[in-house]
């Protein structure tokens, strides 16, 4: 699979995108996580992304970080269950 994110990389959730202006005040990491790198599953070979959460979110509790199959992490957004989410994937590289 194509890798779009490199180890480092700042990444958001296009959920951020929903929250609003005094929410990004209050958390201004809401939705934003730092690339750690990808794995590969032992058992059935399936590529996982792993990345840190840079904000408190039950995901991690008790874990140091959190992971996802890549070819969901690297999915499309979509749209009709989202219809007013702009972004184009789940996940896309921040930009202040």
């Amino acid at each position: 699979m194509e890798e779009r994110f490199k180890k480092g990389d700042i990444v958001q959730h296009f959920k951020r995108e929903t929250l609003s202006e005094e929410r990004l005040r209050e958390e201004p990491n809401a939705y934003l996580y730092e690339i750690i790198g990808t794995a590969r599953h032992t058992e059935d070979k399936e590529e996982l992304m792993i990345y840190k959460p840079l904000y408190p979110t039950e995901c991690t509790e008790g874990v140091d970080f959190a992971a996802r199959p890549l070819e969901m992490f690297n999915s499309e957004v979509d749209h009709e269950k989202y219809p007013h989410v702009k972004q184009k994937n789940r996940f896309e590289i921040y930009r202040k």
